[in-house]
C-alpha cells in the first residue's frame, strides 16, 4: 500500500484526508498520463459518483484537472461502481473512475480509478500519481486552445449497463417477492428497474438518498432493517447493497442472513452442477469462515485463498482461469461477467439459484422439501421418467418484440436502454443463449391393463398421475407449467428422446411430424 492509494482506492475523510487539491492532482496527473498513452495524444475518462454530498466536489475537481490536462471526460452521475468498470473495457475508454467510499460513512469518500481493462489500477502508476501530488515529479503542462478537453453528459452508459444486467439472468422473475435495500446509495436508480424489468414484484427501502444518509443504519453494514422488512412483507427474499453496490448480502425468507460465504457455496455448487465451475476451485480469502471450506470439501469442490480485499480476489481468478470468487462481506466476483466485485449482479445470480437450490433455505424448510419429494418418489410410478430438453433460444423473437417496445416508448431514457439491451444481443449474447425445458413423462404401464380398459381410461390414469406429482411438486415449490402442447411438439419430443445422439445432428423436417399426425389421424378414424 503507498502512501495515499490502499487496496480500494485513494480513500479518507473528505476535505481532511482526502481534498479537493488531491482530487485535482489526480485528474491532472491522469489526463496527462493517459493521453501520452493515447495515439490521438487525448485521453477520453469516464466518471461514476455515489450519493454523497462531497461527490459532487471531488468531481468538478477531477473534472477540472482532467480536462486541464487535456482529457475528454464522460460523466455517468450516480451510479454503481461495477457499472464504471463494465463501461470502461466495453465503451473504449482509457480509464475509468469512481467516486466513492464504499461502506464507510457519509463524510468519508474514496477516487477509485479503473484501466482501461476494466480493472483496478496499476500500483506502479498510483505510486506516480502519489510523487506528483508531493511535488517530486516536475509540474506538468497545461493544455490551451483547442486541446482543453471538453465534458461529456453519458447518462447513457449507466443504462447500457443496466440493458446488460437484464441479459444475465436466464429466467423471468415474474410472481417473485424481492426486496432490495439500497442503502441510499449508488443502487438507487438501477436496482428496482433490473429487477422491475426482469418480472419481480420488487419491494424497496432506503432509497431516497438526500448526500448524508448513505449507509446510515441501512444497506449490507446494516442487515437488520431488511431483515425485518423482508418478514414483515412475506417476502420470498432479500438483497442489500453497499453505498457503491458492488457487494451483496441477501436475507431468505425468514429473515435470515445468507453472507459472502454462503453465496459462494450457493453459486458455487450451482455452477458446478451446470459444468460452469472452472477448474472445480472457488477463491476465497483468508477471512473466510471455516464452515465454508468444510462444506465446499464434503461436494468436492476445490478453493485458493488470497488476502483480504477483492483486488487480490479478481488477480487470483484472472491469472488461474477461475469463475467465481469472493469475501465474506459480500464483495462476489463472477468472472464471467464482470472483472470486479457487483453487488446487483450477486443477486441476479442468486435468483437464478433459488428455484433449483434449497440451501438457501432454514434448515426446517429445507427438510420439510426432501421430506416432500422423498415421499413423492415412494408412490410415483415404476417407469416415471425425467428429461431435460436444451436447445439454443429463438433470441429474434425477442429482439422483434424489444424493438416494439422501443417503438412504443415515449421516455427517451428508457427508449435507449431498450436499443442497448437489443444492440447487446446482436453482439454476441445471442449465440450462446439456451432455453432449457424439463419434463416428467407419465407412459402406460402393464398394471393400468384391464380388460375393459378403454384409450380414455388410460389417458385419464395417465392424468391422474401427472395431478398428483403437481400437487407434491408444489410442496417443493418447484412451479409446474400447464401443458399446452401440439401433436407435432410431442412428436418431435419424442423423437429427440428416443434418438438423442441423432436429434442434436439431424432436425427432421417438418413435413415429417405432419406426416405422422395424419396418418394418426386416419387410424383413429
Amino acid at each position: 500500500m503507498g502512501k495515499y492509494f490502499g487496496t480500494d482506492g485513494f480513500r479518507g475523510e473528505a476535505n481532511k484526508d482526502l481534498t479537493v487539491q488531491h482530487s485535482f492532482k489526480v485528474g491532472r496527473y491522469l489526463g496527462y498520463y493517459y493521453g501520452k498513452k493515447n495515439p490521438e495524444g487525448k485521453a477520453k475518462v469516464v466518471i461514476g459518483k455515489d450519493t454523497r454530498r462531497s461527490s459532487y466536489m471531488f468531481e468538478y475537481a477531477l473534472v477540472a484537472g482532467l480536462t486541464a490536462s487535456g482529457a475528454d471526460v464522460y460523466l455517468m452521475h450516480v451510479t454503481p461502481t461495477p457499472s464504471v468498470s463494465y463501461i470502461v473495457r466495453t465503451d473504449g475508454f482509457d480509464c475509468g473512475i469512481m467516486i466513492s467510499a464504499s461502506h464507510n460513512p457519509y463524510y468519508d469518500n474514496g477516487i477509485k480509478i479503473i484501466n482501461g481493462m476494466g480493472y483496478k489500477l496499476e500500483a506502479a502508476v498510483e505510486e506516480e500519481i502519489e510523487r506528483y501530488i508531493d511535488g517530486e515529479i516536475p509540474e506538468i503542462p497545461l493544455a490551451t486552445k483547442e486541446n482543453i478537453g471538453c465534458t461529456v453528459d453519458y447518462s447513457m452508459g449507466r443504462n447500457r449497463y443496466m440493458g446488460y444486467l437484464m441479459t444475465i439472468p436466464t429466467r423471468s422473475f415474474k410472481n417473485m417477492r424481492v426486496g432490495l435495500d439500497c442503502a441510499n446509495g449508488a443502487a438507487y436508480q438501477v436496482a428496482k428497474a433490473v429487477f422491475d424489468a426482469l418480472g419481480a414484484k420488487t419491494y424497496v427501502i432506503n432509497n431516497d438518498p438526500d448526500g448524508t444518509n448513505i449507509n446510515t443504519n441501512c444497506g449490507s453494514t446494516h442487515i437488520e432493517g431488511l431483515q425485518k422488512f423482508v418478514v414483515e412483507k412475506g417476502l420470498d427474499v432479500g438483497f442489500a447493497y453497499d453505498g457503491d453496490a458492488d457487494r451483496c448480502l441477501c436475507v431468505d425468507d425468514k429473515g435470515e442472513l445468507v453472507d459472502g460465504d454462503k453465496i459462494l457455496y450457493v453459486c458455487g455448487r450451482y455452477m458446478k452442477e451446470r459444468g460452469e465451475l472452472n477448474k472445480n476451485t472457488i477463491v476465497t480469502t483468508i477471512m473466510s469462515n471455516l464452515g465454508l471450506y468444510k462444506a465446499l470439501d464434503k461436494k468436492g469442490i476445490s478453493y485458493d485463498k488470497t488476502a483480504v480485499g477483492d483486488k487480490y480476489v479478481y488477480e487470483c481468478m484472472s491469472k488461474n482461469g477461475y469463475r467465481l470468487g469472493g469475501e465474506q462481506s459480500g464483495h462476489i466476483i463472477f468472472s464471467k461477467h464482470a472483472t470486479t466485485g457487483d453487488g446487483i449482479l450477486t443477486s441476479l445470480k442468486i435468483m437464478e439459484v433459488l428455484p433449483v437450490n434449497i440451501y438457501l433455505k432454514s434448515a426446517i424448510d429445507r427438510q420439510n422439501i426432501i421430506s416432500s419429494f422423498a415421499s413423492y418418489l415412494q408412490i410415483a410410478p415404476d417407469e416415471l421418467q425425467m428429461i431435460a430438453r436444451t436447445l439454443p433460444a429463438d433470441t429474434q423473437a425477442y429482439v422483434e418484440q424489444m424493438q416494439r417496445y422501443a417503438e412504443q416508448e415515449e421516455n427517451e431514457a428508457c427508449r435507449e436502454m431498450i436499443e442497448d439491451n437489443i444492440r447487446e444481443i446482436g453482439h454476441g449474447i445471442a449465440g450462446g443463449a439456451m432455453r432449457h425445458r424439463f419434463f416428467l413423462v407419465f407412459q402406460y404401464e402393464p398394471s393400468m391393463r384391464a380388460k375393459r380398459n378403454t384409450v380414455q381410461a388410460i389417458i385419464q390414469r395417465l392424468n391422474e398421475e401427472a395431478d398428483t406429482a403437481r400437487r407434491y411438486l408444489d410442496l417443493c415449490e418447484l412451479e409446474v407449467l400447464e401443458p399446452q402442447y401440439s401433436d407435432n411438439f410431442v412428436l418431435k419430443l419424442l423423437y429427440e428422446i428416443l434418438n438423442k445422439k441423432t436429434s442434436q445432428r439431424v432436425r427432421l423436417p417438418e413435413g415429417v411430424f405432419d406426416m405422422t399426425t395424419a396418418v394418426h389421424g386416419i387410424y383413429e378414424e
